[in-house]
């Protein structure tokens, strides 16, 4: 019999369905359950590999960047911020093997500010807050030490901000005063400089911290105060002044820099407008003289004579001293007689120079005779002129100037560019304003060279513009996300790799619906001839085109029997 398969009945199929739904729908954890070992590992390592991943990428989200704290802190400090730190709750990093303290980017300012506020950094070095921490029933002596300690603490740091100076230590002997002033002993002290390499303390800074230092301390002598350097070498009083006489000192060559550099100027202020910027080179060398030289004149003017106007000079008179004395003698004739006899004594003549000279004695005849002298000191006032002539220092002893001169270039109408050197008679005149630039001194021994030579001329390579993969921004950033990517990456390998196909074998398998099947005529077309199997005596059935839906009714018939019988049940029942 050649019929085709009639429809099942709806309500049979519905029920057959729900049934199968019913049979095909086990739980997630039987399913789960179900998976062969290598695909259960695989679902708990792709799972537990996810959420390191997630933890590691909130930590890293939580923390940022870490910035420097602090660098360069003592042992001491550096304990004590990192015990505060960990009081704070704040992270914290080390780098440049433990030289530095860092911590997360935000909150550098903060927890600087927290730092300061509870007394750190110290610096290593205690000043007066060692005085805060007085304890109870200290002796006279311990009071008198702490106040030294932090004296000299507070010295250090004073002393350690300046810009060459790396570390300093101070030591005071301070001596004990008692109440006679005599015996009283005057303070001293000593500081030992460590300075930055390359740097170095010119006169004047030695000069303030020995003020600083003397300046602290009450009674202390400037010249008391020794500072050395890390290599024992004194840097303060008279021995230091005797060995910095040999050499000039930063400041001395600071002002012949300053001088060799005004006059290199003046030269190029007054070529450049001639042969352009870049066609001269000059420098010039000067050789000063920094000794100091006094020298002392007197001068001892004439007492009489004429003065520089043509006017006689008179002599100041200081002082005036006269002796005169008489002496009663017989009255006999002395002389020749005659007319000489009887002329009058000459007046007294007394020397510029004070000497005295006994006056001639008058004698007289006559009942009144005697012997008469008379004697004048006169002192005079001696002109004195004294001239101290002192020598500015620092005074121009040599010039010494050289000149390098560009060839001239020249373009004609085509472009090209060709050079010649200058002549003798421009050389001569470039020459001369060098010389009356710098107020050249033959007497002194200036010289001044002006040559004429080509310049070599180097082309400047020209940057290559980077990459944009070569541009430091660029590399930062890439910096910055190359960790969050690579994690980012690990957790797509792992979901799709390892999650996604457990969690696939573990879900359940869609159930064809067998009203579907059965409707379809081409599915299951009638039999072809009326020929029986043998054994149940239902019709043998021809195979069907579509061999895909056969192998659903073939999986469907093995996964759900009870659902397949009762389809066949009820065929057979409308067919009887």
């Amino acid at each position: 019999m050649d019929t085709a398969l009639a429809p099942a009945n709806p309500a049979a199929l519905a029920a057959a369905n729900g049934a199968a739904a019913e049979g095909a729908a086990p739980g997630f954890g039987a399913r789960l359950a179900a998976l062969p070992t290598g695909r259960k590992l695989m679902l708990g390592v792709g799972l537990a590999a996810l959420v390191a991943i997630a933890v590691a990428m909130a930590t890293m989200k939580g923390q940022g960047d870490y910035k420097v704290l602090y660098a360069n802190l003592s042992d001491k400090d550096g304990g004590a911020i990192l015990a505060q730190l960990s009081q704070m709750n704040v992270p914290y990093k080390h780098a440049d093997g433990g030289a530095a303290i860092l911590v997360p980017a935000d909150k550098v300012h903060d927890v600087r500010f927290k730092l300061a506020a509870a007394g750190l950094p110290k610096g290593g070095v205690s000043g007066f807050e060692l005085m805060d921490n007085a304890k109870f029933g200290q002796t006279q002596f311990q009071e008198r030490l702490t106040f030294q300690r932090g004296l000299e603490g507070e010295l250090v740091r004073s002393i350690s901000s300046l810009d060459a100076v790396e570390s300093a230590r101070v030591h005071l002997a301070l001596p004990n005063q008692n109440g006679f002033f005599r015996e009283q002993q005057k303070p001293s002290a000593s500081v030992l400089l460590t300075l930055h390499p390359g740097r170095t303390l010119d006169r004047a800074q030695i000069a303030g911290i020995v003020h600083l230092v003397s300046s602290s301390v009450p009674e202390l002598n400037p010249k008391a105060v020794s500072v050395l350097d890390a290599s024992g070498a004194l840097l303060s009083g008279p021995e230091a002044a005797d060995a910095a006489a040999g050499g000039l000192d930063a400041q001395q060559l600071q002002y012949v820099a300053q001088i060799e550099s005004n006059y290199t100027r003046r030269v190029q202020d007054i070529l450049e407008p001639v042969l352009g910027r870049d066609n001269l080179r000059a420098q010039v060398t000067a050789e000063v003289d920094f000794s100091q030289t006094e020298s002392t004149s007197e001068a001892y003017a004439p007492n009489q004579g004429l003065g520089p106007d043509g006017k006689p000079v008179t002599a100041t008179v200081r002082s005036q001293q006269t002796n005169e004395s008489h002496g009663a003698g017989s009255p006999q004739p002395a002389g020749v007689p005659g007319a000489m006899s009887n002329q009058p004594p000459v007046p007294a003549t007394v020397p510029i120079n004070g000497a005295s000279q006994p006056l001639q004695t008058a004698q007289a005849g006559g009942a009144g005779g005697g012997n008469l002298r008379r004697e004048a000191t006169t002192n005079y006032e001696v002109d004195k002129t004294v001239r101290v002539t002192r020598n500015a220092t620092g005074s121009v002893k040599r010039l010494n100037a050289a000149v390098v001169v560009n060839h001239r270039s020249s373009t004609d109408a085509k472009g090209k560019t060709t050079t010649a050197p200058l002549s003798a008679e421009e050389l001569e005149k470039l020459t001369a304003l060098v010389k009356e630039t710098i107020g050249f001194n033959a007497e002194r021994g200036d010289s001044v060279k002006v040559i004429n030579a080509p310049f070599r001329v180097e082309k400047a390579p020209v940057p290559e513009e980077l990459p944009l993969w070569k541009q430091p921004e660029t590399q930062d950033l890439l910096r910055s996300l190359a960790m969050p990517g690579a994690l980012t990456l690990l957790a797509l390998l792992v979901l799709f790799g390892a999650v996604r196909p457990a969690l696939k074998a573990a879900a359940p398998r869609p159930q064809p619906r067998l009203d579907a099947v059965v409707d379809d005529a081409n599915v299951l077309p009638a039999p072809a001839g009326a020929a029986a199997a043998a054994g149940n005596g239902l019709p043998q059935l021809e195979a069907p085109a579509n061999n895909g839906r056969l192998q659903m009714a073939r999986a469907l018939a093995k996964d759900n029997p009870a659902a397949v019988a009762n389809i066949v049940r009820s065929w057979v029942a409308k067919d009887a």
